[in-house]
């Protein structure tokens, strides 16, 4: 079957008319007449223009609007298919790029996030080490200013212990002092203990107790273990069998979007329902706590709004 505008050609010249009669009459311009008749489908504007213009010159010629139809779908068919496929692909990059941007963008506020945590960690940590010292420098000059006197050598002979602690007894003017030599050393013994038994103690300052290892500082109330998940939620993962684009909303929470590429998984928990918008309803495949979902739509058409719950 010859193309749609050598037929539109061959039945215009047959007529008589001439390409600006044609422009005139159906009110098509004359590049996009010259086109049409051309076959240069990239001069004229998109599909649904462009088979208004067919439908308009075969019926400014007298002929049947479908039969032109069906010569002008087999004509272009080809080039708006790979128009299509190009817009898709344009799209589909477009949309790539945004999400790399997007990632970019999050990766740099997670390193500043971190950096000025590690900040705040590290002053924190600074400061409590200066008011621990500050709080424990004066101890040891008041140790010095109030420990008692350092206790006599246990070595010192009980003879000269009780000298020290006797009072001396007074003597007459005329009379030299006698020490009696007939003292049995039961007696000695008795007189040096009693002094010493009565002799007052010193009070003994405590030491101070060192403080625990990891009670205090910036990380002592914070837990390293992980938090259980709760029981009762809900698990959904998603694998993508195409390219496609996914927003979930957990809970009425903001939503998460993820592009998906064939192979790759991706899983969300919640507590009631998650709410999905796929840009390939036919590219994933869904399952709810290990259970299989059905198809949610035809692969490259988008869907909107699927509630999934319990």
């Amino acid at each position: 079957m010859e193309s749609i505008g050598e037929f539109f050609r061959q039945v215009r010249e047959t007529k008589g008319l001439t390409i600006d009669e044609v422009a005139s009459k159906t009110r098509i311009r004359t590049d996009f007449v010259k086109a049409l008749e051309d076959g240069n489908f990239a001069k004229l504007p998109d599909q649904v223009f462009a088979r208004g213009f067919v439908r308009s010159y075969a019926r400014s010629l007298g002929l049947d609007e479908d039969d032109a139809i069906h010569r002008f779908a087999q004509s272009a068919g080809t080039y708006y298919d790979k128009q299509a496929e190009r817009e898709r692909l344009r799209v589909r990059q477009a949309e790539e790029e945004r999400k790399r941007q997007v990632n970019r963008k999050a990766v740099a506020i997670a390193i500043g996030l971190a950096i000025l945590t590690l900040i705040f960690l590290l002053s924190r940590e600074q400061s409590s080490l200066l008011v621990r010292r500050s709080s424990i420098d004066p101890a040891p000059s008041a140790s010095k200013r109030t420990a008692p006197p350092a206790p006599e050598s246990q070595d010192t002979p009980p003879s000269q212990l009780a000298e020290e602690i006797l009072p001396t007894p007074k003597t007459k003017p005329n009379e030299s002092p006698v020490l009696s030599s007939e003292v049995s050393a039961g007696n000695r013994a008795e007189s040096v203990t009693k002094p010493a038994s009565t002799a007052p103690t010193a009070p003994v300052l405590g030491a101070p107790s060192p403080s625990s290892p990891g009670s205090d500082g910036p990380l002592g109330g914070i837990s390293l273990e992980g938090s259980e998940a709760t029981e009762g939620q809900l698990a959904l993962e998603l694998e993508a069998i195409e390219l496609s684009w996914v927003v979930v909303q957990i809970d009425g929470g903001s939503p998460q979007e993820v592009l998906l590429r064939p192979g790759e998984k991706a899983a969300w928990k919640g507590q009631d329902q998650f709410i999905l918008t796929l840009g390939n309803a036919g590219g994933v495949k869904a399952e709810l706590n290990g259970v299989p979902q059905k198809p949610f739509g035809p692969s490259g058409k988008v869907a909107r709004d699927i509630v999934i719950k319990r």
